[in-house]
């Protein structure tokens, strides 16, 4: 009773889902991965956003491991659920790791004085896969699903998606296919989420409105921070207003750097961290994200606020003493820096305040002066969340189609990882209740 499943996207969602399914038995050849990225041997380092293991897969690698941060998983599933699932994708991880014991875990367990009163600090366990080892992940972990029989679908675009009769539509480079399916597990990322929201009008699926994450990328010298680093390597500094919420938000050390990302057209701006001591240039960056609540259609503001940052095709930097950053491979960050911070008051709004007031406190506490820059903006964009069925994230109207990752609003490699993981687990109990249930039938039957 093994059933075609088609999973839309390559990034740790849609890998974590597809590992589960053949760590189980279940026959790699009736799985069909889609992405519009390269494999991991044709993916260049710069292309962040689509391929094997995603953005966060391929260029990040901090896993954190808490259900607070990164989406609500326990939601659908229960606390204790939700941390043995986040657990299965540390240890996917693990076992694909070319040199495992370099690993290591960060747990802070008490807030520091120091950065009260000004701030609070979240604090919760993160693995540290190191950035430099993730291609070698992605290579490894794809070769073996490639040996379990998985069928992979690279460079190429799923166009429309027929719920009701249960086809993909694709478009590669030379021609256009249809790939049918009994489940699908819908696993883009952020580079798929105007898709994802195409598919929400057109079915007009219900869904839940999601709160603005929008902010900037900013950056100083490593030697401002390390005595919070020391204690909390990933740290999330929060803030909490009446309908605004700030938090640090990827915190990269040692050898840091800032990424671009590209969505809607628009540029903005992420950051990740190599390991090794050739690239090592003793920043650290973050983002530092509002969470804003009460504004109507915060999705269409957020892309209305980002598309007013942009200038000559780039983002902005501003610093009132340094100029853009390199890359990790060694050019400039693409950036148009800017002398004033008129731009951004004037697309921002009252908001604007909130990042610049941020930063004016952690001045109070770690004293960087004017030695510090910032990239502008920084979007997470959360389109509406579909309504799906929690026992295992299908969607309301249609029981085959199921819904994980940046799709689901999920934000974080081990969440995205989890849900993944979570909708394979509940297709293998599927598999073996109908398998089970037409034996009785045979039987019954005389067979």
């Amino acid at each position: 009773m093994d059933k075609r499943i088609v999973i839309i996207g390559a990034g740790v969602a849609g890998i974590n889902a597809a590992t589960k399914l053949v760590d189980n038995g279940y026959p790699g050849e009736l799985i069909t991965i889609i992405d519009k990225g390269n494999d991991p041997h044709n993916r260049l380092p710069e292309e962040v956003m689509t391929g094997m293991l995603g953005a966060g897969g391929w260029s990040d690698g901090k896993l954190t491991y808490h259900t607070a941060i990164g989406g609500q998983l326990s939601k659908y599933c229960g606390e204790e659920k939700a941390m043995e699932l986040m657990k299965q994708v540390v240890d996917n991880f693990t076992r694909f790791h070319p040199k495992p014991e370099e690993i290591f875990m960060s747990d802070p367990q008490e807030e520091p004085e120091f950065i009260k009163p000004y701030f609070g600090l979240r604090m919760f366990p993160v693995w540290h896969i190191g950035s430099n080892f993730l291609h070698e992940i992605a290579k490894t972990w794809y070769q073996y699903l490639l040996d379990k029989g998985v069928d992979f679908r690279w460079n190429t675009e799923v166009n429309s998606i027929d719920f009701e009769d249960r086809w993909v539509k694709c478009n590669d480079s030379d021609f256009i296919s249809y790939i049918g399916y009994d489940e699908l597990i819908f696993a883009v990322g952020k580079s798929g989420i105007d898709f994802a929201q195409k598919l929400a009008d057109d079915y007009q699926l219900p869904n839940e409105p999601k709160s603005v994450q929008i902010g900037v990328r900013f950056e100083a010298p490593q030697k401002y921070f390390q005595k919070l680093i020391d204690i909390s390597y990933d740290f999330k500094l929060y803030q909490k207003f009446d309908n605004v919420s700030l938090r640090s938000f990827c915190t990269n050390n040692n050898a840091a750097y800032v990424a671009v990302e590209e969505t809607y057209g628009d540029i903005s701006y992420n950051g990740h961290a190599k390991k090794g001591e050739e690239f090592r240039n003793d920043m650290t960056n973050f983002g530092i994200l509002m969470e804003i609540k009460g504004i109507e259609d915060p999705f269409k503001w957020s892309r209305d606020v980002v598309n007013k940052l942009q200038f000559n095709g780039k983002g902005l930097y501003y610093s009132p003493s340094r100029t853009v950053s390199k890359t990790s491979e060694g050019a400039d960050v693409a950036a148009y820096q800017v002398e004033f911070l008129d731009g951004f008051k004037e697309a921002m709004g009252e908001y604007a305040n909130y990042v610049l007031n941020f930063i004016d406190n952690m001045n109070s506490v770690f004293n960087f002066g004017d030695d510090w820059g910032m990239y502008i903006p920084e979007v997470k964009y959360l389109s509406p969340e579909p309504l799906v069925n929690y026992h295992n994230l299908s969607l309301k109207n249609f029981t085959n189609v199921h819904f994980v990752g940046d799709a689901l609003s999920a934000r974080g490699i081990t969440v995205s990882g989890a849900q993944g993981i979570y909708v394979a687990e509940k297709l293998i109990q599927k598999s073996y209740l109908e398998e089970l249930t037409q034996q009785a039938q045979e039987l019954n039957l005389g067979y």
